[in-house]
């Protein structure tokens, strides 16, 4: 299945949260907006940084009634150490067998690395109102997320 883009309707999905909660898409982007963050592995340098990042800008997205999603193919135990390690605030989804990844075209055929670092905006109707692709600049994902949101 080829990535989703603006316009796209996002696949609806129900993945368990680092609590163990299950967490679907729909009851999620019926708080607000969505920036449903794909990562490749909980606790590397990268991805904390990431995350770290979108912790850092819990007030604007607040603000603009959006909420930060991460997602990445770690297990709940995995997620939960990383959430608390780094007290993110924000809801991480366990999508072990990458199945979503998948459904959202990021899923990657190499073991080690399984999801591409890929963040897509979603709004009311599961509709994707932006993406931003940066494998390599960890702030970008936040950033562009709010040029996103803020131009809506």
């Amino acid at each position: 299945m080829g990535s989703m883009d603006i316009g796209d309707t996002a696949p609806a999905f129900t993945l368990l949260d680092e609590t163990g909660r299950p967490r679907s898409l729909d009851d999620l982007v019926a708080d607000g907006p969505v920036v449903l963050f794909f990562y490749p592995l909980a606790m590397s340098a990268g991805c904390t940084a990431e995350a770290c990042h979108f912790r850092d800008l819990a007030a604007e997205f607040k603000a603009l009634g959006a909420t930060p999603v991460g997602i990445s193919h770690d297990a709940v135990d995995r997620q939960a150490e990383f959430a608390a390690k780094h007290s993110l605030g924000y809801p991480l989804l366990s999508d072990p067998d990458g199945a979503v990844a998948e459904r959202f075209g990021v899923r990657r055929r190499i073991a080690v690395i399984a999801t591409k670092r890929k963040s897509f905006v979603i709004g009311a109707g599961r509709e994707v109102i932006g993406v931003v692709k940066s494998e390599l600049n960890m702030n970008a994902h936040a950033d562009k997320a709010l040029e996103i949101l803020r131009a809506k």
